[in-house]
């Protein structure tokens, strides 16, 4: 027999008394439960439980760059070419000469080496002749040598390098300026090959980013608090807005995503494809420095420091940025501490901080730890981007993203519009603003609830907006880490 009364007997206690004729039952259901005379609440948590943390992932631009407003739908921007001039993949004919293979990129010429210039000739296996140039053909690519050491080039591979380091004039020859054809060399005239300096060019485009949160009117007038601490630092109670808060912090996430993960749609695929369906896409970080920078497959910190030195060894050949910040997944950082723990009297120089004012509290603080390693500063940290599970955290086999190298301070590039030479970043964000539409992170209201008075919809939107895309300069400097 149940110890509990039915309704009929319950008899209400004059004071707070726990009694067994004044209890309500109204957990168990059926027609015995007492639900509809309820008068006590069941005990509810107000506060949310941050099971998840920071939940966040943005914030890794605003350390490694800058934005910066733009006004077209395109950003152009040009980066010098080496100094030098230098072929690779020549072929050693040993009988007549050396061929210059024809140039990839349109419009370039094959050969601008002149008579008289003096060259270094190597091959794959550490073999190497200096001659000097007696005749050029700019059209095929033909030079016609004269080794100082050797009369032959029988002792060089089918396949060379060759550099140019200087030249050597016979007694009373002059100059000329050059144009195409077979140039030779004689000691009445010397005729040289004009090099006009060029640059290689690269452009951006703008995508648009939206988002809205509606809530209907009639729900508005039903307030329901709870308090909250959102990842902003903020702390408080919320009611329907707190999924507006949601929508607006998943919003600013997309701004930085959509930086590093875009892609530029193109016309190849066929029908189907992000082109025909009227699309355009944007360059992101990722596939920036795959398509012009470095990318270390299978990065193994077990072998000690020799893949690390195998990228200083390529850093070198690409322009050697002193301070570099490294952005790791959680293995590879902690990869890392490992290696560089087991070596940790053999890195030279010992820790520097030299970014963060060689502060390492200033470095520490904003999760850095740094390292220097040859004539490079490194800065490491975790990104949280690529540890979320929510994102690339769960990603794992040939294509995952482990890891990015990005050079800190500055570069020199020359900027169209303004027909200078300007200093940017190396990474840096443009988004669209003119003196009356700012497009950085627009927010507005419509509808006819919540304060909006813009339409007859019986609901509020929230209006979330932006317009912008990520410029990467000097990608031959960054290193993209990825699995095996």
């Amino acid at each position: 027999m149940s110890i509990f009364p039915q309704f009929g007997a319950i008899v209400p206690a004059p004071n707070q008394q726990l009694l067994a004729n004044n209890y309500l039952q109204f957990n168990q259901g059926g027609a015995n439960a007492n639900d509809f005379a309820q008068q006590y609440l069941p005990e509810v948590y107000e506060q949310e439980v941050e099971r998840y943390g920071n939940r966040t992932l943005s914030g890794f631009l605003r350390m490694v760059g800058a934005e910066m407003p733009m006004t077209s739908d395109q950003v152009i921007w040009s980066e010098q070419n080496r100094l030098h001039i230098a072929y690779d993949g020549c072929v050693n004919d040993q009988a007549n000469g050396i061929t210059i293979p024809v140039p990839t990129a349109p419009g370039v010429t094959r050969n601008v080496i002149s008579p008289g210039q003096t060259i270094v000739i190597m091959d794959g296996a550490g073999n190497e002749a200096k001659a000097v140039v007696t005749a050029s053909n700019t059209g095929t690519g033909v030079l016609a040598v004269a080794p100082y050491l050797t009369t032959t080039l029988a002792a060089l591979g089918a396949t060379v390098k060759i550099f140019v380091y200087g030249s050597e004039f016979v007694k009373g020859a002059g100059t000329s300026n050059a144009g195409a054809g077979a140039l030779a060399q004689n000691n009445a005239l010397q005729p040289q090959i004009t090099i006009t300096p060029t640059f290689t060019q690269f452009s951006n485009s703008p995508v648009i980013i939206r988002n809205v949160y509606t809530i209907n009117g009639s729900d508005m007038a039903q307030i329901g608090w709870v308090e909250v601490a959102t990842e902003d630092g903020t702390t408080g109670y919320l009611w329907y807005l707190k999924a507006e808060s949601e929508t607006r912090l998943r919003f600013e996430d997309y701004l930085e995503m959509v930086c590093v993960e875009g892609e530029l749609a193109t016309a190849a695929l066929g029908a189907g494809s992000a082109v025909n369906a009227g699309f355009k896409g944007t360059q992101g970080l990722f596939a920036a420095i795959q398509a012009r920078g470095n990318v270390e497959v299978g990065f193994d910190a077990g072998s000690g420091l020799d893949d690390f030195d195998e990228i200083l060894k390529n850093l070198d050949t690409q322009g050697a940025i002193e301070e570099n910040m490294l952005f790791l997944q959680r293995g590879v950082s902690l990869d890392f501490d490992n290696m560089l723990g087991s070596v940790s009297q053999g890195v030279q120089g010992g820790t520097a901080y030299g970014l963060f004012e060689n502060s390492e509290e200033m470095a520490l603080n904003l999760g850095f730890s740094g390292f220097r390693r040859g004539s490079y500063d490194f800065y490491k940290t975790d990104w949280k981007y690529l540890n979320d599970a929510s994102t690339r955290g769960a990603q794992t086999g040939t294509s995952s993203i482990e890891g990015v190298l990005i050079p800190a301070g500055t570069s020199t590039v020359y900027d169209q519009i303004l027909g200078t030479n300007i200093r940017r970043p190396f990474l840096h964000v443009r988004y669209r603003a003119s003196q009356t539409e700012d497009r950085r992170m627009k927010s507005w209201l419509t509808g006819s609830a919540g304060g909006a008075f813009t339409s007859n919809l019986d609901a509020m939107e929230v209006n979330f907006l932006s317009e912008r895309c990520l410029v990467v300069q000097a990608a031959n400097n960054f290193v993209l880490f990825q699995g095996v």
